[in-house]
């Protein structure tokens, strides 16, 4: 049995373990990755919050809000696919504290991270001017210029090295051979504006610095002019080694290459001053002063830099010295520069050997190159040192116990973070890459005695982490050139699957090269994602946004540059080379397991709609058009796309909707991923940006260049084509037809979901490419003017609208509506045919500018030609007209500040009626649903949601009440006849209130029946026949007083007499604030109306005979009850009985609402003693009570007799005889109220008993007499007493029964004769007799006496009658 050698751990940091004793102290470094699962804190908190937001991701979405349109949640969507790619991780969360040699070396070059381009010769002339040399040459490049140069003893040649045939440009105006050459940015405002660079060269006696202008085209670089600056400092004793500048400040710095490790400054300036000439030098390195030294022996080479490299987002510039040392400067102002870190080499090797023992490190290791890692790339690491064995050491700066990052504080510590040995040297060796992370003393390997970059000369970094070295190895002198690049879409894919872990995983390639490497340089603008160091190095968000990276490599033989392949542009080579179906699904499901479905459908997708690049055998970079390549990737983003997948642990309950809890498809999350690709870069920018010319002016201009927009839109539009032109196999979008062939209900749940979001990133799609078109149509225009246009509410609104507010927010929308009417009224304004512009909005931009705007614009222009024409000439009217009907055709979309617009036109042309009938109508449209009048109707409750509907109507009714103001100004100005000929103005006057009188819009009558309300304009209520008027008063009078005074006056203005009453009535009985008084007017006008007959049947309208009588009674009936309330109010107002406390309540509650006769009686009349109202009561109520009467009776007699003797009258017989006389009228004589044979029996009795004999002993028969009771009943209650002779009528008294039986009788003789029959009859002729000749036999009256002479004279002719 054999066991295997155990691995000798390696060495960790100390205090990097938990069970090592070392002091408590924040960590400095992390763990090494590769080699232990605890990370450092802040590392395994980055974890913590990727796992939680993969945690997140991985689980249904929560509960989606029903509300949200497609275009919202499409939107919702690109903003999450946006922060996902945000989330990036950091350089320093997968280059952690350790060691690492993970690469992927492609055997394949459809995987190879980087290609060749194109190879340029050096020109002939070059090599004719190499052939003149005499004492040295070098070459360089100044690849973002695509310029060459060449220095030949004291001459300097540029060349556009990507011309065919390309013009030297030199600079020959010095003497002394060249030793560097450095083009730098110049400190601003120190030169014209058009110089860009600065071009050092750096001879054996001077450094010249010489002005360098580029135009620059489409394509790169057009030419390229050098200009004389005569800023030159002498630099005598100096050999030059190296110059750096820093891009930030302009500041140049060079170093010397004989004896020291000086940094030297050449500070330049626009003008001499008088202590700073234009262009000098500065030693910022203070040599000490030191004893000489006595060498014995060989001579000691010196320390001298060899590089320098400037960090401008730290302010530092670090130094390489020939004995590997690596210095770090603080640039802390702007003239200054301090050492603050020296790190010598075996320091470094020291740190190194904490983590790792190698020979790879050991003695004859040398540090060959350093490259700063700017804070926008990692807050962490800082440099980058490459060693002569090809390892590349990762340090970072710290200040204090932090992590430095501040440019405005200098770092004090450095130290080494990482270190990453070379790629194993066999590529056999070299194992698919596992997707497991590793785990400390694991069974894999880490390689660290790798040989593959053993004789490295020199590196390159390049942003995000390309990593190009420069090893002589061939044996013919060739130099080998190594590549790589962080593979980030198994960096990004830990965001999604933790699981992944944090290696540092890279793609490399080596390629042989022809000549040896005298230079390199990045030919395309700095790599950079985000401006944080999270998602900085994310390439595949920036695949279609920005242009590859290219690096153009010189060697004595000419310049090849390499581009950077894209994800995008593997995957397309990957299946073009894949070799059958075989081979293809072998590739395809190699990228599902390096990369998830997800990026998988997003890269194919990307390829399907022409994204894929490659270089064609001519070296050109161009789109691949191979239609095998496309076809595959057709199929593979269908056939790869995965499912959409129901969570059901999120359905907690039947409340939410299951489709919220569906996780859409792998593909929809490649869709998302390629629409956020192509607008990243756009998304959150303004539209637009104002900015000033120097005398003033407004300059607007857009954010992003219409180019990009362009580019933007064309992909777009191919993706659109792509989705329409496949949906029939895309679930999701292949239509209800799909539901046939789902097998469960969670099938069917899941479809539905991803139909739902495929929907809404097609409308989403849909929505960008129109709101780019609008972008390019704007920008197409005077956008300066249209901007001046708008109100300063509008115009900021304008400058904080993004492309996603456009694109996605109703109010973008709307705000682009806005614009869109700024640019037709500005061609409007100018005479240019508004149908063609607005035709051409709609096309491009249909959501913007639809077909009812297109319309709109064609009215308003038929209104501008009115107004031309003369709102008074028969063109212009019929140009009104015209533009009427434009309006009403889409009222439904005219807009409120349209609909505005138009109505002040319209009244400033006179055009009344068609400004009323467009208010109306746009009302109309605005409720089709009648909500207005239903809430009307249901009491205009305010929490109620048709409110709003009718509130946006009466923004139109107002417009009607301000043409009806200015119709009358209008026509109160002016005659309504002029020669017997109705006027102008009296026309469109009638015409005007027709439209408004004849309108059967409810709600339209009831809010201008107010408003005429509140200006006081009642009469013209009555004279508005409508039966909306009717309705309008019966509605509003439920509330108020006035409006149903009004009414009852408006039934009465049309004869509706019946009506008129009957609201009358109901006004008298309502709970509305009216005194009794106003009651009582209301009755009695109530009776008056019920009482008034109209002729002609037409007119009977509603009022039968019986409903008028019906209608009388109760008014008759309320009448009296009022009437008696409004005695007893009167009497309680001056009844001595009241307190003043009291009395205030009482008088309100009876000078209110009409009470019941209950009420009146028992609550008032009763207690109060009121006997003569208790009696009317009596009659209204129709009380019987006979006893009851007759006590009220006597009561009332007394009581007046009382009250007038109190008062000293002498008389008081007399007030008991108007009393009497007064509430006989009031009962109407009624037999139960109005007893005869009681109520005259005890007046005689009471004028017996308190009247002296010289008072008429006749009055109280007058008062029977002249309240017209029957002759007849008085006649026998007086008989009845005369033979019942009961006390006081017997006795002495009887006579006066008998005389008043005699009185009474002559006052019957004497009626019945005018009438024409005596006594009424013959029967009361004969009792009549009878009764006188009974009476005057009895003896009671003296013989001869004046009333048994009356009596005798009377019956004779009673007697004389009857014969």
């Amino acid at each position: 049995m054999s066991f295997g050698i155990p691995q000798t751990p390696q060495r960790p940091t100390p205090g990097a373990f938990i069970a090592t004793p070392a002091p408590s102290r924040a960590p400095m470094f992390g763990v090494p990755s590769t080699t232990s699962t605890f990370p450092p804190v802040s590392q395994a908190s980055s974890q913590a919050q990727i796992a939680s937001t993969q945690q997140a991701a991985t689980q249904a979405p929560t509960q989606i809000t029903q509300s949200l349109t497609p275009i919202e949640r499409a939107s919702r969507t690109i903003n999450e696919t946006l922060n996902q790619e945000a989330r990036y991780p950091e350089l320093e969360s997968y280059v952690g504290q350790g060691i690492s040699a993970d690469y992927d070396i492609p055997t394949s070059t459809a995987w190879a991270p980087f290609q060749k381009v194109k190879s340029y010769n050096i020109p002939e002339l070059v090599f004719r001017q190499f052939d003149g040399g005499q004492v040295s040459t070098m070459m360089g490049l100044f690849a973002e210029l695509n310029h060459a140069w060449v220095a030949i003893d004291n001459q300097l040649y540029l060349w556009d090295y990507t011309h065919p045939n390309p013009e030297l440009i030199g600079f020959e105006e010095q003497p002394h051979p060249i030793v560097k050459v450095a083009l730098v940015i110049p400190r601003p405002k120190v030169f014209v504006d058009s110089i860009s660079h600065l071009l050092v060269v750096a001879t054996t006696s001077d450094i010249y610095l010489i002005a360098l202008s580029c135009q620059r085209g489409p394509e790169g670089v057009h030419s390229v002019a050098l200009y004389q600056t005569k800023m030159h400092v002498s630099i005598k004793g100096i050999a030059v080694s190296w110059i750096e500048a820093s891009a930030k400040t302009g500041r140049i710095f060079f170093s010397d290459g004989r004896d020291s490790d000086d940094v030297y400054e050449i500070t330049y300036q626009q003008e001499e001053k008088w202590f700073a000439n234009r262009c000098a030098k500065v030693n910022h390195v203070r040599k000490s002063i030191a004893f000489p030294t006595i060498s014995f022996g060989q001579k000691v080479k010196p320390e001298v830099v060899i590089q320098m490299a400037v960090d401008d987002t730290r302010n530092l510039l670090y130094t390489l010295s020939s004995k590997s040392t690596i210095r770090v400067f603080h640039m802390k102002t702007p003239t200054t520069l301090e050492c603050v870190i020296t790190r010598p080499l075996t320091t470094i090797k020291t740190m190194c050997g904490h983590m790792v023992r190698s020979e790879l490190l050991g003695p004859d290791a040398s540090i060959v190159s350093i490259a700063p890692i700017p804070a926008t790339e990692s807050a962490r690491l800082s440099l980058m040192a490459t060693t002569s064995t090809g390892c590349r050491l990762y340090l970072s700066a710290t200040s204090g116990t932090y992590y430095f990052s501040d440019a405005t504080s200098a770092p004090t510590s450095m130290q080494v973070h990482h270190v990453k040995f070379p790629p194993p040297g066999a590529p056999s060796s070299i194992q698919s890459p596992t997707t497991q992370v590793a785990p400390y003393q694991s069974a894999q390997t880490i390689a660290t005695s790798s040989q593959v970059l053993r004789e490295t000369k020199g590196a390159r970094r390049y942003a995000p982490g390309f990593f190009f070295c420069h090893v002589k190895k061939l044996p013919d002198g060739n130099d080998i050139l190594f590549m790589s690049a962080p593979d980030a879409g198994r960096i990004s894919r830990r965001i999604q699957e933790p699981s992944q872990g944090n290696k540092f995983i890279e793609m490399g390639l080596s390629i042989p090269l022809t000549g040896t490497i005298e230079d390199s340089g990045l030919v395309t603008p700095q790599f950079s994602a985000a401006a944080t160091p999270v998602g900085f190095g994310n390439e595949l968000a920036v695949q279609f946004d920005q242009p590859a990276s290219e690096i153009a490599i010189l060697t004595h033989h000419g310049i090849q540059t390499i581009r950077r392949r894209r994800l995008v542009d593997m995957f397309a080579a990957a299946i073009k080379s894949g070799g059958g179906e075989e081979g293809l699904e072998v590739e395809l499901r190699k990228f599902v397991r390096l990369y998830g479905r997800g990026e998988t459908s997003a890269t194919a997708l990307a390829v399907a709609c022409g994204q894929g690049s490659d270089v064609t055998p001519d070296s050109r970079v161009a789109k691949i058009t191979d239609q095998e390549v496309l076809e595959y990737a057709r199929r593979a983003f269908i056939d790869f796309g995965g499912k959409a997948q129901l969570n059901e642990n999120s359905v907690v309950d039947n409340s939410a909707s299951a489709i919220d809890n569906v996780r859409p498809s792998p593909r929809h999350e490649g869709i998302a991923l390629y629409i956020s690709r192509l607008v990243r870069s756009i998304w959150k920018s303004p539209i637009l940006k104002e900015t000033s010319t120097p005398i003033g002016g407004l300059v607007v201009a857009p954010t992003i260049k219409l180019q990009k927009l362009q580019s933007i839109q064309r992909d777009l539009t191919h993706l659109q084509e792509f989705l329409d032109a496949n949906k029939s196999f895309i679930d999701g979008l292949s239509g209800p037809e799909a539901l046939g062939r789902v097998a469960t209900r969670q099938d069917e749940v899941e479809l539905q979901g991803e139909n739902r979001a495929l929907t809404s990133l097609v409308q989403l799609i849909n929505s960008v490419i129109e709101g780019i078109s609008f972008v390019l149509v704007l920008f197409d225009e005077r956008v300066d003017e249209i901007v001046l246009s708008l109100s300063d509410t509008a115009r900021q609104r304008v400058r904080e609208l993004t492309f996603e507010g456009l694109f996605c927010s109703p109010n973008g929308k709307e705000l682009a509506k806005e614009l869109v009417k700024a640019i037709v009224n500005r061609n409007i304004a100018k005479g240019s045919n508004v149908e063609t512009v607005a035709e051409a909005l709609r096309r491009r931009c249909g959501s913007f500018c639809s077909a009812d705007d297109v319309v709109i614009f064609k009215a308003q222009e038929q209104l501008k030609k009115a107004s031309e024409a003369g709102a008074n000439t028969e063109s212009g009217r019929m140009l009104l007209n015209e533009s009427l009907k434009l309006f009403e055709k889409v009222a439904a979309s005219l807009s409120m500040e349209h609909l505005q617009w138009a109505i002040d036109q319209y009244i400033g042309m006179s055009f009344y009626a068609g400004a009323i009938r467009l208010a109306l109508k746009v009302a109309q449209q605005v409720d089709r649903g009648n909500r207005a009048l239903s809430w009307i109707k249901d009491g205009s409750p305010l929490q109620d949601v048709r409110r709003s509907a009718f509130e946006s109507r009466t923004k139109c009714y107002d417009l009607v009440h301000k043409v009806i103001q200015a119709v009358d100004q209008a026509c109160n100005a002016q005659p309504d006849m002029v020669d017997g000929i109705i006027s102008v103005s009296a026309r469109r006057r009638n015409e005007a209130y027709d439209e408004i009188n004849n309108c059967d819009d409810e709600v339209f009558q009831t809010y201008l029946y107010d408003w005429y309300l509140s200006q006081g304009w009642s009469e013209r209520l009555l004279e508005i026949s409508s039966p909306h008027v009717i309705s309008y008063l019966q509605r509003k009078s439920q509330d108020d007083v006035a409006h149903a005074d009004l009414l009852w006056k408006y039934y009465a203005h049309y004869h509706n007499y019946f009506e008129a009453a009957t609201v009358q009535v109901q006004l008298a009985k309502s709970g509305f604030d009216l005194s009794l008084e106003k009651r009582i007017e209301y009755l009695s006008r109530a009776k008056a109306n019920a009482s008034t007959r109209t002729t002609g049947i037409g007119k009977v309208r509603n009022s039968s005979r019986q409903s008028r009588h019906d209608l009388l009674r109760e008014v008759t009936d309320l009448l009296d009850i009022a009437n008696i309330q409004d005695d007893i109010l009167q009497k309680m107002k001056s009844d001595s009985r009241l307190t003043d406390e009291r009395r205030p309540a009482v008088l309100k509650q009876l000078d209110g609402q009409i009470l019941s006769l209950d009420e009146l009686y028992n609550g008032y009349a009763d207690q109060a003693g009121y006997y003569a109202i208790c009696i009317m009561i009596y009659h209204a109520a129709d009380y019987r009570n006979l006893t009851d009467i007759k006590n009220t009776w006597q009561n009332v007699i007394d009581q007046t007799h009382n009250d007038a003797f109190a008062e000293g009258h002498t008389h008081p017989w007399e007030l008991v005889a108007d009393a009497v006389r007064t509430l006989g009228r009031r009962v109407n004589v009624s037999e139960t109220t109005f007893p005869v044979h009681i109520l005259l029996k005890a007046l005689l009795e009471y004028q017996i008993g308190y009247c002296p004999p010289e008072v008429s002993q006749t009055w109280v028969l007058d008062i029977f007499i002249e309240l017209k009771v029957a002759f007849e009943d008085v006649v026998a209650v007086l008989e009845a007493l005369f033979y019942s002779q009961e006390p006081p009528f017997g006795g002495a008294n009887r006579k006066l029964v008998v005389m008043w039986i005699v009185y009474v009788a002559e006052k019957w003789y004497l009626d019945s004769r005018r009438q024409g029959v005596l006594f009424g009859g013959e029967e009361n002729a004969i009792a009549v007799s009878d009764a006188l000749r009974v009476v005057l036999s009895a003896g009671l009256l003296e013989e001869g006496g004046e009333w048994i002479e009356r009596g005798r004279v009377l019956m004779q002719e009673v007697d004389g009658s009857l014969r």
